[in-house]
C-alpha cells in the first residue's frame, strides 16, 4: 500500500501548482521571442483548443497569461507553419496542441483509438469521440469502403476540409427514421468528417492547418518531420509512465483523478492501470505521497515541486491548465467556477466568458470579457470581485491595458455596474 505521506497546507500546494505552471517566474519585459513562447507551453504542458473566438480563440491565452505581450502569428508558425514544433490531437478526451516530443508517446492511444471502433466494448483508454465510434460502426455496415474513399481523396489532394474530402458531397440528414446521433448535428458529422476524423485518431493523417479555424487535414507524412516519425516507440506501458510524469510535473501536487481521471485529468487511464502506474512512479522517487489539508484523496507530489512566493498577475483562459479541472480549482483555489457559455443568458450570474483574475497566489475577481472588432475595443460587460481578496482595482486595470495591446484593441470599456466594475472603469480611464 502507498503511504499516506506528510501533510502539506492547501496554501502550500496552491503555491506548488503555481510554480509548476511557470506563474513563479516574472514575466520578460517587453514582447516574449519564440524561446518565450516555447517555456510558456512547456509550464503549460497543453494547449486546449476552443473555437469561441468571443475575446481571442482560448489557446493563445495561456501563453499570454505566462510570457504576457507575444506575436500570436508566431504560435500560429509554430502550430501549424513551416518549422512546426506543435501538433494537434487528443490530450486526455480534449483537442489540444501538444510539442512533437509528445507524439511517440501517443502512437499506442492511436492504435487504441483504431480498436475501440471495432470493438463492441468501450476500450478503457477512451481514445475516440463516441461520434467517431458510433459513425464508423454505421459507415462499416452502411459503405464499406467509403473511409478508403476519403484516405485516397486526401492522398491525391490535400490538405482538405472534411467537406473538400467527401467523394460524392452527399450530406444526410438527422430524422426521426434515422436517429443517428452522428448526424446533422452542430459539430457536422457528416459521413467524410466522420470518416476523416478516423483516419485523425488512428494517426493516418492529421491536422495541417487551421482555415478559419476549420481543420484541414493532410496524410501524416507529408505534414510531421520525418524525424519525429521515425523517433523510436516506446511501449505502451512506458508511454503511459511518461505521460503520466509530464502530468505530474505539470501539475506540482495532484491526486490520481487530478492526473488521469476521466474528464478531469491531463490524461485519462483507466483506474486499474493509473494505480500501476502511479505506484511505479512512487517506487522510482518520481512523485511523493503527501496529504493536502482539505483533501481526502491520496495526493501526490512532483519530487522537483517547489514552493516559493508567488507574485502573479493574469487573467486567465477558461481552458488553462491550470484552472479547467473545476473540482481541484475549487480545493486550491476556494474557487468555484463554471464556464457559462453554455449557460442561457438570464441564468449567467458573472457573465458569458469570464476569466478568473489571477493576482499572487490568490484568484481574486471574475472578469467577463469581449473583444468588439469593429470599434477595436475591450469589453468589460460583468466585473465580479471574490469575497476576502485584496482590492484588485490597480493591477487588474493594468493587466486590461495589456491585453488590449496585445490584441491590437485601442480602447477599453468597463461597463461593469459592480463597484468594482465602476473602480476600474475610472483607473483604465487615466
Amino acid at each position: 500500500m502507498v503511504a499516506v505521506g506528510d501533510e502539506i497546507s492547501v496554501e502550500v500546494a496552491r503555491r506548488i501548482a503555481l510554480d509548476a505552471q511557470g506563474f513563479g517566474e516574472a514575466r520578460p519585459g517587453g514582447r516574449a521571442d519564440v524561446r518565450g513562447l516555447r517555456k510558456a507551453i512547456d509550464w503549460a504542458g497543453v494547449l486546449q483548443l476552443d473555437s469561441v473566438n468571443v475575446l481571442c480563440r482560448s489557446h493563445y491565452l495561456p501563453v499570454f497569461a505566462r510570457v504576457g505581450d507575444y506575436a500570436r502569428t508566431t504560435l500560429d508558425r509554430i502550430s501549424w507553419g513551416d518549422g512546426r514544433e506543435l501538433f494537434e490531437y487528443f490530450w486526455g478526451h480534449k483537442a489540444a496542441l501538444l510539442p512533437l516530443n509528445y507524439y511517440p508517446l501517443l502512437r499506442w492511444r492511436m492504435r487504441a483509438a483504431e480498436r475501440q471502433v471495432w470493438d463492441q466494448e468501450l476500450s478503457p483508454d477512451v481514445t475516440a469521440p463516441w461520434s467517431v465510434v458510433a459513425g464508423m460502426r454505421r459507415l462499416s455496415a452502411e459503405r464499406p469502403g467509403y473511409v478508403d474513399q476519403v484516405r485516397a481523396i486526401v492522398t491525391e489532394k490535400g490538405p482538405l476540409t472534411a467537406g473538400e474530402a467527401s467523394p460524392d458531397g452527399v450530406r444526410r440528414k438527422r430524422t426521426d427514421a434515422d436517429p443517428d446521433p452522428t448526424t446533422g448535428r452542430m459539430w457536422n458529422w457528416q459521413d467524410a468528417k466522420i470518416a476523416i476524423e478516423y483516419l485523425f485518431c488512428t494517426g493516418q493523417v492529421t491536422i495541417a492547418g487551421r482555415r478559419n479555424f476549420e481543420r484541414v487535414y493532410d496524410l501524416t507524412e507529408r505534414v510531421l518531420p520525418a524525424d519525429v516519425l521515425s523517433a523510436p516507440e516506446p511501449t505502451a506501458d512506458e508511454a503511459r509512465r511518461e505521460l503520466i510524469r509530464i502530468a505530474a510535473r505539470g501539475l506540482g501536487v495532484a491526486t490520481a483523478k487530478d492526473l488521469c481521471g476521466a474528464g478531469q485529468g491531463h490524461f485519462t487511464l483507466p483506474t486499474a492501470t493509473a494505480r500501476q502506474v502511479i505506484g511505479e512512479l512512487v517506487e522510482a522517487g518520481d512523485l511523493i505521497p503527501v496529504r493536502v489539508e482539505g483533501i481526502t484523496q491520496q495526493s501526490y507530489r512532483w519530487h522537483e515541486a517547489k514552493d516559493r512566493p508567488i507574485n502573479a498577475r493574469a487573467l486567465l483562459s477558461p481552458f488553462d491548465p491550470l484552472i479547467w479541472n473545476r473540482d481541484r480549482t475549487h480545493h486550491l483555489f476556494d474557487f468555484f467556477y463554471r464556464i457559462s457559455i453554455y449557460t442561457p443568458a438570464p441564468q449567467r450570474t458573472h457573465g458569458y466568458y469570464v476569466l478568473p483574475f489571477l493576482l499572487g497566489d490568490r484568484l481574486v475577481a471574475r472578469v467577463d470579457l469581449k473583444s468588439d472588432r469593429q470599434t477595436s475595443t475591450l469589453v468589460v460587460p460583468t466585473l465580479t470581485p471574490e469575497p476576502n481578496t485584496p482590492d484588485p482595482t490597480e493591477p487588474l486595470s493594468a493587466e486590461l491595458h495589456l491585453m488590449a495591446a496585445w490584441l491590437g484593441l485601442n480602447h477599453i470599456k468597463v461597463t461593469a455596474t459592480s463597484p468594482l466594475g465602476r473602480s476600474v472603469a475610472r483607473a483604465v480611464a487615466v
